[in-house]
């Protein structure tokens, strides 16, 4: 099969286009015959080698987190899927590989795809969908009439975020630029901040929750707008002692983390908020309580580009540009 690959880690180092063959059908997983790929800025980070800590990935190996398709092969121990069915998913880690024309993937990590949808919608939303259900659901128990800052309304997280939030009956603050400024008050976002022209740590205050995206210094000024008992939930780093402890991570590497997040924590400490970093991992049944939210259009996919297979690399060097208004997308078949 056709797929692009990681030969090397690297910040320069493009995707190969190369024949592959089809990945191995474990017992209790689904072969998806891939329709289409969100590309994530997670994918260019495990290239990057940025993950290697905790995702020790050996190269070659298939790039891609996020998948929509059809299911062409099951395993033996799978019941809740047959040949035909149109998913969607997130592969697991180590098991990640949707830039190909087909991917395994775990049967509790896939759900049937939304109804009302293209294949290229459903590709966009599994990483970004679970990372904020599993911060504002699952995490934060997020609840109507909190305050939540969700940073970068209009990137992938963002977009979905603040429509969830808005679902859950929060008051919502995003940060975005002058050109985006419309798009997320369309998607819910009570207040609006263009980080060209002001400083939201100078504007909020009071928050229940922060939803960080971005990096250290960003991460220092958003403790600041959060009452006492408020938390900030960071999906972009740095990684705490409690996700060491979630992963197994072998003592050395524990360290490492600890000593990574401890200006954070120090600081939430003094502030008496909370810090926790989240890696979001795949589900397939809270999928399947994001599905209903799409179908009944609480929620919709925001997509900025589709490419061809062709163009995965071009693809890739979009996302990372920073320039995406929601998710890019891979068109495979």
């Amino acid at each position: 099969m056709k797929a692009f690959v990681v030969d090397r880690y690297g910040k320069k180092e493009r995707l190969r286009a190369a024949d592959v063959p089809e990945p191995d059908l474990r017992a209790d997983e689904v072969l998806i015959q891939v329709h289409a790929a969100a590309v994530n800025l997670i994918d260019s980070k495990v290239r990057n080698g940025e993950f290697q800590l905790f995702l020790p990935y050996r190269t070659p190996f298939v790039l891609g987190h996020d998948v929509a398709g059809v299911v062409v092969r099951v395993g033996p121990q799978v019941r809740q899927f047959k040949v035909g069915d149109e998913v969607y998913a997130r592969p697991d880690d180590l098991r990640i590989g949707s830039f190909a024309e087909f991917v395994a993937v775990k049967e509790d990590s896939v759900a049937i795809k939304p109804k009302n949808i293209s294949m290229e919608e459903a590709a966009s939303i599994p990483l970004v969908g679970l990372t904020a259900w599993q911060a504002l659901v699952e995490r934060a128990k997020l609840k109507k009439g909190q305050k939540v800052f969700i940073q970068a309304g209009s990137g992938g997280v963002g977009t979905f975020a603040i429509q969830l939030a808005r679902h859950l009956g929060a008051t919502v603050a995003t940060t975005t630029s002058t050109g985006n400024v419309a798009l997320v008050k369309s998607l819910g976002a009570d207040v609006v901040i263009d980080y060209k022209k002001e400083a939201f740590e100078e504007r909020l205050s009071g928050y229940d929750l922060v939803l960080n995206s971005q990096d250290g210094k960003t991460l220092a000024k958003s403790l600041g707008v959060l009452k006492p008992g408020g938390s900030l939930i960071s999906i972009s780093g740095p990684p705490d002692p409690q996700f060491a402890e979630d992963i197994k991570a072998p003592w050395l590497v524990k360290q490492v983390m600890r000593a990574l997040s401890f200006g954070a924590r120090r600081q939430a400490q003094r502030l008496k908020v909370g810090y926790a970093f989240l890696f979001m991992k795949a589900s397939g049944s809270q999928l399947r309580q994001i599905t209903p939210l799409i179908e009944s259009g609480v929620i919709r996919p925001v997509i900025d580009k589709v490419f061809p297979f062709e163009s995965t690399n071009e693809a890739m060097a979009y996302v990372e540009s920073g320039r995406a208004k929601g998710k890019v997308v891979i068109k495979v078949r």
